[in-house]
């Protein structure tokens, strides 16, 4: 290996990675995590680093039905909106406990 003007010629090969407004991404790296991107343009090392998913940072609303039986005997369906969001410290936590991720 030659050494010219103190540098190693090694060649690397990057890859930009687009993450769009108000969303995150999970880096891993080499299989294991390694951090967050934010969003707009961002380098990343391929093939030792890839991006493993996408994080929405918006307010989402799920919608659930809840049918439950009252003290006389009557059954009545509810419907319950729940409105969550990400938080970009505990993203980590949001991507691989939280979703279905093989």
């Amino acid at each position: 290996r030659r050494v010219h003007g103190g540098l190693s010629r090694v060649k690397m090969v990057f890859c930009l990675e687009c993450t769009q407004e108000a969303t995150i991404g999970l880096v891993e790296r080499f299989g294991e995590y390694s951090g967050t991107i934010t969003p707009g343009m961002n380098c990343i090392m391929w093939p030792f680093a890839s991006v493993r998913g996408k994080l929405s940072l918006r307010v989402q609303q799920l919608d659930v039905t809840v049918e439950t039986k009252t003290r006389d005997n009557v059954f009545v369906s509810v419907v319950v909106s729940v409105q969550y969001r990400v938080i970009p410290q505990q993203a980590k936590d949001a991507f691989y406990k939280l979703t279905d991720v093989p």
